[in-house]
């Protein structure tokens, strides 16, 4: 069929999101459910309604930029020294439990030595959208729960990071794999220097002088974030690590909360294609014959993650209540992963089948985690209404 512009292509994704998000609401899930199905329903292993997503899946590469900024933002000193004194030991051990657990079993059942490793790099985070999302945003901010949760999925991104550089930059060939090793450790510290350096030298000053224009505000984080990637790219680093390191330059500034707060919207609207994506990746015709590494994969998760996190959280001296609702908040596969998995398969560290294994195993880990959490714990989007917090 005839190829939809980017207008008509906008028009029948997000007409289609929010049909989908529509019902997704009536039935207590998280939107990014209904973006995932949508992309099955009408990519190009569903109804072929947009079967050529090469310039969707560019611009969904934007939206994980700008996520990638805002967690940066949220790295601010006093939060890391806070989340190593309460958090690092629990977030390494679950760390080191789901990497063995997953890689594990992509051995058992087959799987090449790389692939079990990525895949097993992937299955230790947890859903920094998700797990955010299900948050209310007044009351359990402010408690330990939130806290904890928090600081928990800042580790993890944290992790998540380096993965995506090792991965990224990792090639099977001994001398080749020491020229990209080098080439990070000259290209991270000038990118590093550039970036805290630009913040210092130019940014704070302007901003300083120019804060009464909300717009000049925005504009120039815009302009920071992509300038950063753009930068990285250029020191054959990620677009990824340049976005990422541009919001940590800025995580010390006393702006860095609002322009966090005023680019949500935007990353938003990326991470729909984002998600769109990733749903119209999905191939049932080669799913359905992984269906038993995709099931032990999402059992393990839904089931190994919540009981481990909340016995590490235990042994940390939390509550058992406490615990457990932090561990449930945390049972998912994450956005991460999806992320690792395309940059795996680049790499060709993944195959089509392990990724498929990875992508569809994430996603059902998500599904099923939200429903678990909406129907016991507050949340904006709680199944009951004594439960439903804002």
């Amino acid at each position: 069929m005839t190829h939809p512009n980017l207008i008509d292509s906008f028009f029948i994704i997000f007409s289609g999101a929010a049909l989908l998000a529509t019902l997704t609401l009536y039935t207590r899930q998280p939107m990014l459910v209904a973006y995932i199905i949508l992309g099955c329903l009408i990519g190009p292993h569903g109804l072929a309604l947009i079967d050529d997503a090469k310039h969707l899946s560019e611009i969904a590469e934007i939206g994980i930029m700008f996520l990638l900024f805002l967690v940066g933002l949220d790295l601010q000193p006093s939060k890391l020294r806070n989340m190593v004194g309460e958090s690092m030991l629990t977030a390494l051990g679950t760390t080191l439990v789901f990497f063995v657990l997953g890689a594990g079993t992509m051995l058992l059942f087959g799987f090449a030595i790389s692939e079990a490793i990525v895949i097993g790099l992937a299955l230790t985070f947890s859903s920094t959208i998700l797990g955010l999302k299900l948050l209310p945003t007044t009351a359990l901010h402010h408690r330990h729960v939130g806290q904890l949760v928090i600081s928990l999925l800042l580790i993890q991104d944290l992790l998540a990071i380096i993965a995506i550089v090792v991965v990224g930059e990792f090639t099977p060939e001994l001398s080749n794999l020491m020229q990209n090793l080098g080439v990070i450790l000259l290209a991270l510290p000038l990118l590093g220097l550039c970036a805290f350096a630009g913040v210092r030298l130019v940014l704070l000053p302007l901003i300083k002088r120019f804060d009464a224009f909300h717009e000049y505000i925005f504009l120039v984080a815009i302009a920071w974030c992509l300038g950063l990637a753009s930068l990285s790219h250029n020191l054959n680093l990620s677009f990824e690590i340049g976005a990422f390191t541009a919001g940590v330059s800025l995580a010390t500034s006393p702006i860095a909360k609002y322009i966090a707060e005023n680019l949500r919207p935007l990353r938003d609207f990326f991470l729909i294609m984002f998600f769109f994506c990733v749903g119209a990746g999905l191939d049932a015709s080669l799913i359905s014959g992984l269906w038993l590494p995709i099931l032990a994969t999402t059992v393990i998760v839904v089931i190994s993650k919540p009981l481990v996190f909340s016995a590490l959280l235990r042994i940390q001296g939390e509550p058992t209540s406490t615990a457990q609702e932090v561990a449930a908040r945390l049972g998912q596969g994450s956005e991460f992963a999806l992320l690792l998995s395309y940059i795996a398969v680049g790499n060709a560290l993944l195959g089509e089948a392990a990724a498929a294994v990875l992508q569809t195993a994430t996603v059902l880990t998500m599904i099923i985690s939200s429903y678990w959490v909406v129907s016991r714990y507050p949340s904006p989007i709680a199944a009951k209404e004594s439960l439903r917090r804002d």
